[in-house]
This record gives structure tokens, C-alpha cells and sequence, in this order.
């Protein structure tokens, strides 16, 4: 599939674009010029060799800041992919195959989770078990969980109907055997275009929990956080919100592209695409005429 997805335009796209914010995660508070939490007396200064995007309201460099607090948005929104994979993803496949009175309850506590906010909910918690990201993360991935619960429940339903799965469950294979023999990989590439969305979705609800301040004790930076801040000084910085924006933004994009290049190579679509390329692979080749005797 990995192959599938890179052979698309889209693909690389999307797979460059994510590797450069994993790296701005992974060496981005390295990579700051200065200290993203020093404040200074040069206020709302301007854009200039000092400070590449200029300083915000308490000097700090806004250029460290977004670099800093790339690492949070970007594991932050892994921890809500993650939770709501494992959370919704298992019981999901082991609805199908766990009995009547396990399908039913975990039927109930997705829609239980579906009609909850999630926003509210994540506040709710955080007044509780105190303000941190990985307890807001956690949470609202939980409350995502029932997209993944759904997408799995489809996946293995249609594969438990083949007469392959059937003929294993008739002849005495056990539950974990058959997922892992026959299910998992006809429910793997659903549940990964879910996973690139559900990754994108997370940026946006870290962002917006950043910009609400929960989920983060300041001064600590982050993508939201930096907007935020920014919104407060328009009129001396109109161009301040642009970069931790479009940081999102792009993001964000790059999760949906990805997702739709795992849908278009995946099931009957991927294969009759790559039908499509052989076909040309072949019909381009140069034909050898005459040969050696």
C-alpha cells in the first residue's frame, strides 16, 4: 500500500508535507534561534534578522515560539489518532465475532460517545483530573473513537460474510486467529484512511483547545496558543496569525490528501488503477523488432 500511495502525485504531496512537520517536531525546539520563553523589552517588534516573524507582546521570539511548540500540536494530535484507534478499532472487530450482549453495549456506548460534546466533555475532565494535554488528548480521542468503532464494525462485517472466514469459524479457529489471518487486512485500509483524518481532525481540536488555553500551562508554546496571543494585537500586527495558521492549515490539508490517496489505492479502486499503469507500462515499451538467431 505504502508503494501505492507514494506512486500518486497526491501521495508524495501529503508524505512530504507530513515528514517536514514530524521533523519541526522532532528538532524544532532545537532548531529555535532563541529562547522561546525570554522575554525582552522589544515588544510587537517587526519582522528583521533578529526575530524572522517579528516578537509578540511580551518580546519573545515568535519564530522559537512556533518552532517550540510545534513538538505539543503535533503530539497532541497523535495521542487523539492513537487513543481513538485503540479505543474504537478492537472492540469494533470484536463486535462481530464477541456475542450479542457485547455487541450490543458497545453499539450503545459509541452512540453514548457520538451525542457527547466533545469540547465540554474535554473541559469537564480537565476541571478534574487538572490542566494537561495528555489527560485533554486522551479524552478526546475517546470521544472520537466511535468513528473508528464504526469504520472496523463495516470492515470485518463484510469480510465475516466470505465463505474463507466462514469455513475458519465452522472449523474450530479461534477469534484471534481468524482477525489476524483474515480479517485484519481487509479492515487495515479503511481503518488507515481513518487514522490520516482522524490525525488532521486532532490538529484542529488541539488548536482549538491551545486557543482556548486548556490543555497547556503557560507560557509554554503552542500553534493555538500562538493565535490566540496574536488576535489580541492586530492593530500593530496584522500579519502575526498567518504563520501559525497556515502551519494548521497546511497540516490539516496534507492529513485529508493522504487520506484520499489511501482510499483511491485501496480495494477495487487501487487495484484497477494499478491495472491501469501496467497497462501503460506494457503499451510503452518498445517492441524489439526482429531478434537474434
Amino acid at each position: 500500500m505504502v508503494r501505492r500511495v507514494l506512486a500518486l502525485t497526491s501521495g508524495r504531496i501529503a508524505v512530504a508535507i507530513l515528514v517536514l512537520i514530524a521533523l519541526l517536531a522532532v528538532c524544532g525546539p532545537w532548531l529555535a534561534p532563541q529562547d522561546p520563553l525570554a522575554t525582552s523589552d522589544n515588544t510587537l517588534a517587526s519582522a528583521s534578522g533578529a526575530h524572522w516573524l517579528g516578537t509578540d507582546h511580551l518580546g519573545r521570539d515568535v519564530f522559537s515560539r512556533l518552532l517550540d511548540g510545534s513538538r505539543i500540536s503535533v503530539l497532541g494530535s497523535l495521542e487523539v489518532a492513537l487513543t481513538a484507534l485503540v479505543v474504537g478499532a478492537v472492540p469494533g472487530i470484536l463486535s462481530v465475532y464477541s456475542g450479542r450482549a457485547f455487541e450490543w453495549l458497545t453499539l450503545r456506548l459509541a452512540d453514548t460517545l457520538v451525542a457527547l460534546p466533545f469540547l465540554l466533555f474535554a473541559i469537564a475532565v480537565i476541571a478534574l483530573l487538572g490542566n494537561g494535554i495528555t489527560q485533554a488528548m486522551l479524552v478526546t480521542g475517546a470521544l472520537v473513537s466511535p468513528l473508528f468503532y464504526r469504520v472496523s464494525r463495516a470492515a470485518t462485517l463484510a469480510v465475516a460474510r466470505s465463505p474463507y472466514v466462514e469455513a475458519a469459524v465452522i472449523s474450530g479457529a479461534s477469534v484471534g486467529w481468524i482477525v489476524r489471518r483474515h480479517v485484519w487486512v481487509k479492515v487495515l485500509p479503511p481503518i488507515a484512511v481513518a487514522l490520516a483524518q482522524t490525525i488532521g481532525t486532532g490538529f484542529v481540536i488541539v488548536s482549538s483547545l491551545t486557543f482556548l488555553g486548556i490543555g497547556v500551562q503557560p507560557p509554554a508554546p503552542t500553534w493555538g496558543g500562538l493565535l490566540a496571543s496574536d488576535l489580541g494585537y492586530l492593530s500593530h500586527q496584522p500579519w502575526a496569525p498567518v504563520a501559525p495558521a497556515l502551519l494548521i492549515m497546511v497540516t490539516v490539508w496534507a492529513c485529508n490528501l493522504l487520506a484520499d490517496a489511501i482510499r483511491d489505492v485501496s480495494g477495487e479502486a487501487g487495484r484497477a488503477l494499478a491495472g491501469r499503469r501496467a497497462v501503460r507500462t506494457r503499451t510503452s515499451t518498445p517492441v524489439p523488432v526482429g531478434g537474434s538467431r
